[in-house]
């Protein structure tokens, strides 16, 4: 057995224990292999162990991974998620290749996903990124601009809302993360009463998943607990 395979069977025990805990079915959770900055040896060897959904948080790296794998036996069940930050030049290459973006900000970018979609491909599923710790460093919107954002995202006909995304300040005390998580269900639940279709709640990694499944999460984010430490010498 592979370190890797070895690795998400380990990830997807901890995934089912936290499920149980709070009495939860694992299957209602999706997990996400973030392979950044990863070659696409290790990818392969996910692959091998079952794992399909993968996290790119840098656009070419994740567009050269996903051609390099176009002609994969598996291709057609592999699933893409850009999950970093997206500038507006580089917001065709995510709309062209990606299946899903989980870092909607801000309406431009939304607008030119929608406009760069291409016509034979599904509607783009989108997530919205909210800055629930309220970090200057970081992206999203507060919650107080959510609403807005999702009517005039869900009204772009090549985009599929289907949720939101947060990437919570780093905490410790599970008690505090759990609070954290359980704002963004309560944003998800009110976002649902507008539009039925977000059923996507992308939260939790390596050292706060628990608490992010305990609160609703339905999309988890792990990265070093699957691949190990990352390189970021490696080119992006």
């Amino acid at each position: 057995m592979s370190t890797i395979e070895h690795n998400l069977q380990d990830v997807r025990r901890r995934i089912a224990a936290a499920a149980a805990e709070c009495g939860r079915d694992a299957k209602e959770i999706t997990l996400l292999a973030v392979s950044k900055t990863k070659p696409a040896s290790a990818l392969e060897e996910a692959m091998a162990a079952g794992q399909r959904a993968f996290g790119e948080n840098y656009v070419q790296e994740g567009v050269d991974k996903i051609r390099a794998f176009a002609a994969h036996p598996l291709a057609a069940e592999l699933v893409w998620h850009f999950i970093g930050p997206l500038q507006s030049n580089k917001s065709r290459l995510v709309a062209e290749h990606f299946a899903w973006c989980h870092t909607v900000d801000r309406l431009k970018i939304a607008t030119r996903l929608n406009e760069q979609r291409p016509a034979s491909l599904p509607p783009l599923n989108v997530l919205i990124q909210v800055n629930i710790s309220d970090e200057a460093s970081k992206a999203g919107i507060p919650l107080a601009a959510l609403p807005a954002l999702a009517d005039a995202v869900a009204a772009l006909p090549h985009l599929r809302l289907r949720g939101l995304m947060a990437i919570p300040a780093p905490e410790s005390d599970y008690a505090r993360q759990l609070a954290v998580f359980r704002e963004m269900a309560e944003a998800l639940a009110a976002l649902q009463a507008r539009h039925p279709q977000a059923d996507t709640l992308s939260m939790g990694m390596t050292d706060d998943m628990p608490a992010a499944i305990a609160a609703g999460s339905t999309m988890v984010r792990i990265g070093t607990a699957i691949f190990g430490a990352r390189d970021y010498g490696a080119p992006q």
